[in-house]
C-alpha cells in the first residue's frame, strides 16, 4: 500500500467491478421513467440531508469508540484519523480479509503502542461481532421472518437464508471464542488454537494461530479489569455507528420511496451487513449493488427505484469514504518516512 501505483490499483479495482454490474444491472433492469417519476421536493433533498447525518453518525460512533477504547488519550481529531483509514482499508481489500487489520499501524502511527493497538483492534471486532449477535433477535421480533426470507423468487430467498444463516452461525461462533479467549479463559483458547492447528493441513496456518492467540491473551489482561460502564459506553457507541448505518437507507427510502414499511427497510440492512462480511470483493464492490437491487426490489415495485436509491447507498457508505482516504493517506503516509528519517 506505500507504493502509489499499488495504491491506485487497489482504488480503481473495487471501483471497476462496482461500476460494470451497475452497468450491467441498468442495461437488463433499469427503466428510464424511474428518473421522470422522482419529484426533486424539499422533502426527498431534506432526506438526503438526513442521509448525510446518518453518515456522520456512523463515524461519529467509531471515533467516539477509539476515544473510550484508548482512555481519551487519542484527541477526537487523531480518533477521526484512525476511523477514516479504517474506512479507507475496508473499501480497498475483500471483507473476509477485514479492512481494519491495518487499525494497529494507524493507532501507532498516532502514539499507540503496538501490542496496545492490537488489543484495541481485537476489542473492537468483539464489540462489532457482539452487536450483529445480540440484536437479531429484536430484528426478527419486529419484522415477520417471511419479509426477511420468504418472498420473491424462491431460489434467491433460499439461497439468501441459508447464506446468512450460516455466516451469522460462525459469527456466533466466533464471538464465543472472542468472548472465551479475551474474558474468560485466555490461556485455554490459546493452548486450544495451538493443539488444533497442529493436525494434518491445519499446521500451515499454525503460526497465525498462535499469534491470535496470544494477541487474545495479551487483550484479556487489559480488559479484565475494565468496569461494566466502561463496556456499556463501548457498546453504546458501536450501536451507534452500526445503527447509523442501516439507518443511511432508511432515510433514502424516507426521500425516494416514502410508502416502504421502515421496520422492514432496517431489519434487510442488518441481513445486507451480514452477508457482506464474507464478501470477496473489496468493500463488496458487485456484490453490494446486485443484493440491494436483488433485496429491496420488492418493496419498491421494480429493481429501477432499487437501483437508484443503491447508488445513492453506494456513494455515501463507500465511495466517500475512497474519496476521504484519498486525501488522508498520502500525509499518513509522508509522516512516517518523515519518522524513518529521523531515527535513520
Amino acid at each position: 500500500m506505500k507504493h502509489p501505483f499499488g495504491l491506485i490499483f487497489k482504488m480503481l479495482v473495487p471501483i471497476a467491478i462496482g461500476m460494470a454490474v451497475v452497468w450491467w444491472l441498468f442495461s437488463r433492469e433499469f427503466d428510464p421513467a424511474v428518473l421522470d417519476s422522482i419529484h426533486w421536493s424539499s422533502r426527498v433533498l431534506l432526506c438526503i440531508v438526513l442521509a448525510l447525518l446518518f453518515m456522520a453518525g456512523r463515524d461519529y460512533g467509531m471515533t467516539w469508540r477509539f476515544r473510550i477504547l484508548t482512555d481519551r488519550s487519542l484527541s477526537w481529531l487523531s480518533a477521526l484519523k484512525v476511523c477514516m483509514l479504517c474506512e479507507f482499508t475496508s473499501c480497498v481489500t475483500p471483507t473476509t480479509a477485514g479492512g481494519s487489520a491495518l487499525g494497529m499501524l494507524f493507532l501507532h502511527r498516532e502514539g499507540i503502542e503496538f501490542g496496545k493497538g492490537t488489543a484495541l483492534m481485537m476489542t473492537t471486532l468483539f464489540l462489532d461481532n457482539l452487536f450483529f449477535v445480540l440484536t437479531l433477535p429484536l430484528f426478527l421480533l419486529l419484522v415477520p421472518y417471511d419479509l426477511l426470507f420468504g418472498f420473491g423468487e424462491r431460489a434467491f430467498t433460499v439461497g439468501l437464508q441459508s447464506v446468512f444463516w450460516s455466516i451469522y452461525g460462525l459469527l456466533t461462533a466466533w464471538t464465543a471464542v472472542l468472548c472465551t479467549g479475551i474474558l474468560i479463559k485466555p490461556r485455554a483458547i490459546r493452548t486450544a488454537l495451538g493443539r488444533l492447528f497442529r493436525l494434518g493441513w491445519l499446521r500451515r496456518w499454525a503460526d497465525k494461530a498462535d499469534t491470535l492467540g496470544a494477541d487474545m491473551e495479551a487483550t484479556g489482561r487489559d480488559l479484565r479489569h475494565r468496569s461494566l460502564s466502561w463496556w456499556l459506553k463501548a457498546f453504546a457507541a458501536t450501536s451507534v455507528s452500526w445503527l447509523s448505518r442501516f439507518l443511511l437507507v432508511n432515510a433514502l427510502f424516507l426521500g425516494f420511496a416514502p410508502g416502504a414499511d421502515q421496520f422492514v427497510v432496517l431489519a434487510r440492512q442488518f441481513v445486507v451487513w451480514v452477508i457482506l462480511m464474507v464478501s470477496p470483493t473489496p468493500g463488496g464492490a458487485g456484490i453490494s449493488e446486485w443484493l440491494f437491487t436483488t433485496y429491496y426490489g420488492d418493496l419498491l415495485g421494480g429493481a429501477g427505484m432499487a437501483l437508484v436509491i443503491a447508488l445513492f447507498w453506494r456513494i455515501l457508505s463507500y465511495y466517500v469514504y475512497l474519496i476521504i482516504g484519498c486525501f488522508i493517506l498520502p500525509s499518513w503516509l509522508g509522516k512516517g518516512l518523515k519518522k524513518s528519517r529521523k531515527y535513520a
